[in-house]
């Protein structure tokens, strides 16, 4: 008779966490904090329990092989809703869909070469070497909702949705955006300075087209927002200024 433990799959603990490649464009890595800083009080709102998760170039097991690291996909960023962001108390070293079922509700990938590699949607069938396309695992095995392919160099981005089990190409909205409707946002490139770069970024907006803006951007608006009430209030007179209850020496 075949043990329990035998028949146990691996978890995040026991699964390899890198595949050994290098980060292959320098834009990534602060263009997958701009987004998640973006998000965030916007997952806050959604998740008021704090279960969900966000993954930055982690990777997705969503088949078990020999190596392992051929059965994981490790999208340049993913959300994941109402699933606890530590286990056990520990970070995440990788997310294992045969340990909790629940599939992202976006992934984006962030091209730098030709896009062929985020397009191929070659099934294990016709794979070489256990080889399987990007596009085919995200739609086909994981199926992910949405879809985000961001080419950097043609500061463009395609978005698909999960229609019927096959992946639909998006239509930007009117501002030139694409709604992710469950989470009340929407997708588009934005031409301006980040981290000390003027690029074109992949961010988010709100339904209503504003943009969601990073702590350091939301810090800034309401620093200027104080220095132009100080500014109001040193125009006018003393006696103005006792009348409002405001001591005037506190403006200096």
């Amino acid at each position: 008779m075949t043990s329990l433990s035998a028949l146990t799959l691996p978890d995040h603990t026991q699964l390899p966490d890198s595949d050994g490649t290098f980060v292959k464009n320098l834009q990534e890595h602060p263009q997958s904090i701009l987004i998640t800083d973006s998000i965030k009080p916007v997952l806050e709102q959604l998740h008021p329990d704090g279960q969900y998760c966000i993954g930055q170039d982690s990777g997705i097991y969503w088949r078990l092989t020999d190596p392992p690291e051929k059965g994981a996909e490790a999208p340049d960023w993913f959300y994941i809703p109402n699933v606890p962001p530590t286990l056990n108390g520990k970070m995440r070293r990788s997310y294992v869909l045969w340990k909790e079922y629940v599939a992202p509700l976006i992934v984006i990938e962030f091209v730098s070469g030709d896009g062929s590699e985020e397009r191929n949607n070659t099934p294990p069938s016709q794979g070489q070497g256990g080889n399987v396309g990007k596009f085919w695992v995200y739609e086909q095995a994981i199926r992910v909702p949405y879809y985000g392919i961001y080419e950097v160099a043609k500061a463009q981005v395609e978005v698909y949705h999960l229609i019927d089990n096959t992946y639909q190409l998006m239509q930007p909205n009117e501002r030139g955006y694409y709604p992710i409707a469950p989470m009340g946002v929407e997708l588009g490139i934005w031409q301006g300075f980040y981290q000390n770069a003027e690029l074109p970024w992949l961010r988010w907006w709100d339904a209503q087209g504003n943009l969601l803006l990073t702590g350091e951007e939301r810090a800034v608006i309401e620093r200027q927002k104080r220095e132009r009430i100080v500014e109001k209030l040193r125009s006018l007179s003393a006696e103005q200024l006792k009348d409002l209850g405001i001591d005037p020496e506190m403006l200096d």
